[in-house]
């Protein structure tokens, strides 16, 4: 169990959940065609979890003096599991990770999305080791992986399979991809924010320049609930413009992320303390799931 919190196993679930939607909720509906066979589309899943699994491993690593003040109780490395195993489970979780987006590259006839694969692994090793210790840089690639989580679903399955008679179906459909993308890195990089709003004691121990530690926990919490109000306009807008001829998609945008995002409007307007923060990037959590369940209305609207 320890070495699954570890790995952040609930994160990458919500990983699985995404893919898995893309290729066999919304694709399906729109009468895609795609390159990927389902054994192939699982790899590239494993591949995916595996390169998520060893960035998470390595920001433990690194961030052994930070957790010990911010969440003591959540140490795993140098308690239940030795740093040097940790290492060796991090080397081996990318070399799978980067080894499968090599297969899966060149079956696809596309060997230069092999490159992809390096480079995630490498910006999570950088991240861990250096970036996360800058201000907003750090929070912004990880806001890019997160996103390129769904992309590359696109990127393998779909763009491989573009031809004459079907490359508007294929882009409009990977520019809906596109959109859910932009909208989790948004989320997640407001997420980013609220986290280093909340860990900011064992980020000033640790000697780190976050946001907070810059400009201040109030300041922060003000371009946090500034950034907030993105994501609520555009889903605003998206409900007015696209879906209000569909009463369900309508009804599930309003009451399931567009409401839980007012919610974390005031709540950061009103958060004081390391636990206001801690409930706030739990609702933003919340948003992501379901923001991605709503993957799920499209074929429930076909019906």
């Amino acid at each position: 169990m320890k070495v699954l919190n570890l790995i952040r196993w609930k994160n990458l679930l919500l990983l699985i959940l995404v893919q898995t939607l893309l290729k066999y909720a919304l694709f399906p509906v729109f009468s895609v065609d795609t390159a990927l066979l389902d054994w192939q589309f699982a790899m590239l899943i494993l591949a995916t979890i595996c390169l998520a699994s060893a960035g998470n491993i390595i920001n433990d690593i690194y961030d052994v003096e930070t957790d010990s003040v911010n969440k003591p109780h959540r140490v795993i490395i140098g308690k239940s599991l030795s740093e040097t195993t940790a290492y060796n489970l991090f080397i081996a979780l990318n070399v799978v990770g980067v080894g499968l987006g090599f297969y899966l590259s060149h079956a696809i006839e596309k060997s230069s999305f092999f490159a992809l694969f390096v480079i995630i692994s490498v910006l999570l090793y950088l991240y861990a080791s250096y970036l996360k210790r800058t201000c907003i840089i750090g929070n912004i690639i990880i806001s890019i992986l997160v996103g390129l989580s769904l992309i590359i679903v696109g990127l393998f399955d779909l763009i491989p399979a573009i031809t004459f008679e079907n490359q508007a179906n294929q882009r409009m459909v990977f520019q809906l991809i596109m959109g859910y993308a932009g909208m989790a890195f948004l989320l997640n990089f407001i997420r980013e924010i609220v986290k280093d709003i909340e860990d900011i004691n064992g980020d000033y121990v640790s000697g780190m320049q976050t946001l907070p530690i810059l400009i201040g926990r109030s300041r922060a919490s003000k371009i946090a609930l500034i950034l907030t109000c993105a994501p609520l306009i555009s889903l605003i807008y998206y409900v007015i413009i696209y879906l209000y001829s569909a009463p369900l998609k309508v009804a599930y945008f309003i009451f399931l992320i567009i409401g839980p995002l007012l919610y974390i409007l005031f709540e950061l307007f009103s958060a004081k303390s390391k636990k206001d923060y801690h409930k706030i990037s739990n609702a933003l959590k919340l948003v992501m799931l379901t923001g991605v369940l709503s993957l799920l209305l499209y074929p429930l609207t076909q019906l």
